[in-house]
């Protein structure tokens, strides 16, 4: 399976997902926008965090792995996230971080990630430690636990919250798959 076939419909589908969950609260609880600020432990960032960040790794990767300098509003988005703890913005402005991850994601040609796959990456965290890999490497140790990681912590905060959703809200995309009928007896 090549990068580009990988990345792009997992990104696409999971930050729908989230995108859905975020108006699944604002019907369920009218105060939706003091979400934003919940964590799952004191140490960890807030949702509206969380949020930026798994939309910053999904467009993230897709610089990295075709060999482009980081755009500046990926910087822009990285600071949101880390500061989102004190400005965590809006429902709307989360839906709108999500839109323009899908967006960039949605203009990817067919084959635009694959020749990132032995393309030799630099990794390096603001705590000052490096890692050197290959692009696909990079794509399935990093790009995608990172993505998930942030992913997972929003879902998990908004059920902390008392957000009604469930496994089918996270695999939703999932139901194209499903065969027509009756389901299967137990």
């Amino acid at each position: 399976m090549s990068l580009t076939n990988l990345l792009v419909p997992t990104y696409t589908q999971m930050l729908q997902a989230l995108s859905s969950w975020l108006e699944k609260a604002q019907k369920q609880i009218p105060e939706a926008e003091v979400l934003l600020s919940a964590r799952l432990a004191s140490d960890m960032y807030p949702l509206s965090s969380q949020v930026r960040f798994a939309c910053l790794q999904a467009q993230e990767a897709t610089f990295r792995l075709r060999g482009e300098p980081l755009p500046e509003f990926l910087d822009q988005l990285a600071r949101e996230g880390q500061n989102a703890g004190e400005q965590p913005g809006s429902i709307s402005d989360a839906q709108v971080r999500i839109s323009e991850a899908l967006s960039l994601l949605s203009d990817l040609g067919s084959d635009a990630l694959d020749d990132g796959a032995q393309r030799s990456i630099t990794l390096e965290l603001p705590n000052g430690m490096i890692f050197d890999m290959t692009g696909e490497q990079y794509a399935r140790d990093w790009a995608m636990a990172q993505f998930h990681f942030h992913l997972i912590t929003a879902y998990a905060i908004l059920r902390s919250q008392a957000i009604e959703l469930g496994k089918a809200d996270y695999v939703q995309h999932m139901f194209t798959y499903l065969r027509p009928g009756p389901a299967p007896q137990s």
